[in-house]
């Protein structure tokens, strides 16, 4: 059964009116009361889904429905291997990397993955990586470096695994050290948020020469709840939190943190699997012919000057 969220009620509703008119059509003729309430849902959605406050998005890209990382690569990608482990301690499974074609172009796909279900969501610990993912994504990294192939990164994670052994293997050195090489590697690096952009844990493969989010996306530095509980000692106020973390894809647009926008299908992703990865492959494929016409050189000078310019400030006197 689909999930509705509370915002999508009348939608809903809507839906299943039309649904059960439907039903009776074949014995009434009432093609043109269907046809009015078709043209309302279609308005009701446009206006809903146009006007979403910043904590509605976050629900949206945390929807359980919403399509994850292998989603996408099904749709995207042919030929796609995985690769395991980080040849350390041992293999993530919140982690999946390995080549891939999309198109004509063979890339080095790395992406975190989040479950469907109770038993994949712990398989998967909830999309949250552990140093050994972190690690198995640089070995991958350098590996696609290795061969001159491009790098896609997917993002959609609620933050780096904050539990005692992912301490105590070094999960901030893991993360730290992936945002160095990812600095400095001599290819193209395309990173896509398609879901949840939290904290390190996000930017741990977030490095790149674009960064690039879907419409119903967030990335922030702390998710809406943490920082409600912070500053008011609750979650009461993450909508309020959300809205001055400044966290959407419009929100990071305006101050120059990311590169671009990807539509999604009206009401989210989860509602067409297939047109929102083939809107993530048409995003990809145009960054990719750009930076191609690049020298080395120079792609690495506007990478690093990418960040360096980021964050604003201003004295008080």
């Amino acid at each position: 059964m689909a999930v509705i969220l509370e915002f999508e009620k009348p939608i809903a509703d809507l839906e299943m009116k039309i649904s059960e008119m439907e039903s009776l059509s074949d014995n009434v003729d009432i093609s043109p009361e269907l046809e009015g309430l078709k043209k309302k849902l279609e308005q009701m959605r446009e206006e809903i889904y146009s006007n979403l406050t910043p904590w509605q998005k976050v629900q949206l890209a945390r929807h359980p429905d919403r399509p994850r990382s292998l989603d996408y690569i099904e749709r995207m990608a042919v030929g796609f291997v995985e690769l395991h482990g980080d040849r350390l301690f041992g293999d993530d499974h919140a982690i999946v990397g390995g080549f891939g074609k999309i198109e004509h172009k063979e890339f080095m796909i790395i992406s975190q993955q989040k479950g469907k279900d109770t038993k994949s969501h712990v398989y998967r610990n909830f999309g949250m990586p552990n140093p050994e993912g972190y690690r198995k994504a640089l070995r991958l990294m350098n590996m696609a470096a290795k061969f001159g192939r491009p790098i896609l990164t997917l993002i959609d994670t609620p933050g780096a695994y904050p539990g005692i052994g992912a301490e105590e293997r070094g999960q901030a050195e893991a993360i730290a050290r992936n945002l160095l090489v990812m600095s400095r590697l001599p290819v193209p690096i395309i990173c896509v948020i398609i879901g949840e952009g939290a904290s390190g844990g996000a930017l741990g493969i977030g490095v790149g020469d674009r960064l690039l989010m879907m419409e119903n996306t967030w990335y922030s530095v702390i998710a809406p709840e943490s920082c409600s509980s912070i500053l008011w000692r609750s979650w009461e106020f993450k909508e309020k939190a959300a809205s001055a973390l400044k966290l959407t894809a419009d929100d990071l647009m305006k101050f120059d943190v990311i590169d671009g926008i990807i539509k999604e299908p009206v009401g989210g992703a989860n509602r067409d699997y297939v047109l929102a990865a083939k809107n993530v492959k048409e995003a990809v494929m145009k960054e990719l012919e750009t930076l191609e016409q690049m020298p080395v050189q120079e792609m690495l000078n506007a990478r690093i000057e990418k960040y360096s310019k980021m964050g604003r400030w201003g004295e008080m006197k």
